[in-house]
């Protein structure tokens, strides 16, 4: 008869990673082949352990996860702070491209430090409608404490400053359906590799034309800027506001001077009713879709969010190439209501920035996101598509300190032929050792689609193998998707490999990453 380990209730009084812990516990010391050993090898670390009382150098955090959809982590998050809950409604990227990490703009839109909603830009409007929703809905029994301490600054980042485009060259064959470009920048920012680059952008300006002449404005006429800047109407929209997306303030602007019909179905959409249309529309759109919606331009300009700038995973050591640093960039096009559009951050480098172009930009350096101290230590790194960037700048920095450890890189896309990123290097690296093993998934080169995380599985014993003798697992791409589908599979792997419980296993992989052994930089 088969044996089926007691399971903790999700009901129970414990985080999702405390009930994944215990569940790993119960299956290893009450299965059929228990002993007094923890199973599989894993530590009983008493500290964590549901206690009584949690200060907050202890507290977790168990939404803090990009990959968990919105309605999921709030659910994590109820019962707690609002400073809490807002932080559930948060991007959970850390990015740092709101100004600060995801806990600590919590902490300051509820101490009254932070009044801006919108500057989650991963997690977009949203986060924002999340964040206004739960402010007014918060009572007292869940307030902040007055205590919140915010820091001035964005932990990390350097001081905004022009780098010169070099080039932004196409890495994908002419045939291929996508457009990644290899942007060289030359700049004398101080980064290390796992770090990314704060760039601003441009709004494209045929749509800042088009915007002004359906606002039927001169675009001389001067505007406050979100930035307190007084600045031109064309300048504004051109650098300082975000017109790719509208904040639902500026979308009530809109509605207050529209005329009766256009008026309700604006406030519709500002306020996120379910069927509100036109979705996911930029500020061109909503000009063209509502024609009796003509503000004036300062109040308008106003209500619009600041353009934020975007942050790239840098694909270069800065000992490769002294005074320069890389990117990976994948062009965003695509067509929406009989218009074409763009990425505004990835068509800006890709072709709308002239070669000596000055770009402000900055450095976000990574809090954890870094080769291990030790280059004796195994890598086990996983980055389809543009998120190979940061394994290109570890693989160089390694070849470069003459590290010892083993090296191994999952990388797939859609063709081999067309769109094997950096092939060349990726090739050289293994044929002369650098890289020890190279997985390829490239998922339309055959009748079944095949990704990284089927590699993976393929190569699971091995893979295990690498992690129980120390390894590193570095994951880099689409938070969403490829991160949750490698999250997965890395728990099946250990589970079949490691001859554990899924609990056990989900334990074991949360045990990595508490010891900083699995690493994620994922947007």
């Amino acid at each position: 008869m088969s044996y089926v380990a007691p399971m903790i209730p999700d009901n129970a009084p414990f985080t999702a990673r405390q009930r994944a812990w215990l569940n790993g516990l119960l299956a290893g010391l009450l299965g059929p082949d228990a002993s007094a050993a923890p199973p599989n090898g894993i530590a009983l670390p008493i500290g964590d352990a549901p206690a009584a009382t949690v200060d907050e150098s202890d507290e977790e955090f168990p939404w803090h996860d990009p990959a968990i959809d919105i309605d999921a982590r709030l659910a994590l998050a109820e019962g707690k702070p609002l400073e809490r809950r807002l932080m559930a409604a948060m991007a959970q990227m850390d990015c740092g491209q709101c100004g600060y990490d995801c806990r600590i703009y919590a902490e300051a839109i509820a101490a009254g430090t932070e009044t801006s909603l919108g500057k989650c830009q991963p997690g977009g409007k949203a986060t924002a409608r999340m964040l206004k929703e739960l402010l007014e809905s918060g009572d007292a029994s869940t307030a902040p404490a007055a205590s919140v301490s915010v820091p001035a600054g964005v932990p990390g980042r350097s001081a905004m400053r022009d780098a010169v485009l070099l080039r932004a060259a196409r890495l994908n064959g002419e045939s291929s359906d996508k457009d990644t470009r290899h942007v060289v920048l030359e700049t004398d920012l101080v980064y290390e590799p796992g770090d990314s680059l704060g760039v601003h952008v441009r709004n494209p300006v045929d749509e800042v034309d088009e915007i002004i002449a359906h606002l039927r404005a001169e675009p001389a006429e001067s505007v406050k800027c979100p930035d307190g800047i007084d600045r031109s109407l064309r300048e504004a929209l051109l650098v300082a506001v975000d017109i790719a997306r509208p904040s639902d303030q500026a979308i009530e602007v809109l509605a207050s001077y529209a005329g009766e019909g256009d008026g309700d179905r604006l406030q519709a959409l500002a306020e996120g009713y379910p069927g509100a249309e036109p979705t996911d529309a930029d500020l061109l759109d909503l000009l063209a879709h509502f024609p009796t919606a003509r503000p004036p331009v300062r109040e308008l300009i106003g209500a619009l969010d600041p353009l934020q700038a975007r942050l790239y995973s840098i694909a270069s050591s800065p000992r490769h190439q002294a005074g320069t640093v890389h990117l990976c960039v994948g062009t965003v096009r695509f067509r929406k209501r009989r218009r074409n559009r763009r990425g505004i951050a990835s068509t800006f480098l890709a072709e709308r920035a002239d070669p000596g172009s000055r770009i402000p930009v900055f450095i976000q350096q990574s809090r954890d996101f870094r080769l291990p101290a030790d280059d004796d230590a195994p890598m086990i790194m996983i980055g389809p598509g543009t998120g190979i960037a940061p394994f290109r700048a570890f693989l160089q920095e390694r070849r470069l300190r003459g590290a010892r450890g083993r090296n191994w890189l999952f990388f797939g896309d859609q063709h081999r032929a067309t769109d094997f990123l950096f092939a060349d290097e990726l090739e050289a690296w293994r044929s002369d050792g650098l890289l020890s093993r190279l997985d390829l998934a490239f998922s339309r080169d055959q009748e079944d689609k095949v990704y990284v995380q089927h590699r993976m599985r393929e190569a699971g014993k091995e893979l295990y193998t690498w992690l129980r003798e120390g390894a590193r697992l570095y994951v880099c791409g689409d938070a969403q998707r490829m991160a949750k589908d490698v999250d997965t599979a890395l728990a099946l792997i250990v589970a079949r490999e490691g001859g554990m419980s899924q609990g056990a296993a989900k334990a074991w992989v949360a045990g990595l990453a508490r010891e900083h052994r699995y690493l994620r930089d994922v947007y």
